[in-house]
């Protein structure tokens, strides 16, 4: 059956959703839906990048460790907190995965700095995102889409700032985007889903 490039017939505006938000988990798998496209034999990967090294910088590697720890999924998962992908090793395992699977889709997990009203917000956009802008360093983008979550306030000293931001903040920014991500490979294994119909026992089981 052929559905279309996407899951939706109108991809949903790029926004900035509050990591408290109580439908945040929501929110961010209905997007994530509507930017996937519909291709039985395209993998879905979810390329986590940072380090826990940096409080700030640990968001990706937190998000993936999250969502491996909710057990197998229909997309696959590369940065952990075991095995960060990070400045250093970026561009090698970005080859390694290419290399794994045939024409991925892959949607990026990294942190970034804001404005100071945009901290604690997880942001959903088309495209790639672009590792390391924050602190000035050349990095190769990655992702067919990408999510980032604003961990705290750019223009000044990032890379101190980084390193002094909350574990707390990280870690609910990470356990949110992992909850709407899994929720989202748990409808896209699904073909006739169109709309996500979360009742409250399911809220509670993910």
């Amino acid at each position: 059956m052929k559905l279309g490039k996407r899951f939706f017939e109108q991809k949903v505006d790029e926004r900035k959703i509050p990591h408290d938000e109580p439908l945040a988990k929501e929110i961010i798998s209905t997007q994530i839906l509507s930017m996937l496209p519909i291709k039985d034999d395209q993998p879905v990967i979810i390329v986590c990048i940072g380090t826990d090294r940096s409080t700030g910088d640990s968001l990706g590697p937190l998000t993936g460790t999250f969502l491996q720890e909710k057990g197998p999924s229909i997309f696959s998962v590369y940065g952990t907190l075991d095995d960060p992908i990070h400045a250093v090793n970026l561009e090698e395992k970005l080859k390694a995965i290419h290399e794994m699977h045939e024409n991925p889709f892959i949607i990026a997990i990294d942190a970034c700095l804001g404005k100071l009203k945009s901290v604690g917000m997880i942001q959903i956009m088309d495209g790639p995102v672009k590792p390391g802008a924050g602190v000035k360093k050349e990095l190769p983008s990655v992702g067919d889409m990408h999510i980032t979550g604003i961990v705290n306030v750019s223009g000044f000293m990032e890379f101190f700032v980084l390193q002094n931001t909350r574990l707390n903040l990280v870690v609910k920014m990470a356990k949110t985007i992992a909850g709407g991500i899994y929720r989202a490979s748990r409808a896209y294994q699904q073909p006739h889903i169109h709309e996500l119909d979360w009742d409250n026992n399911h809220e509670r089981t993910i």
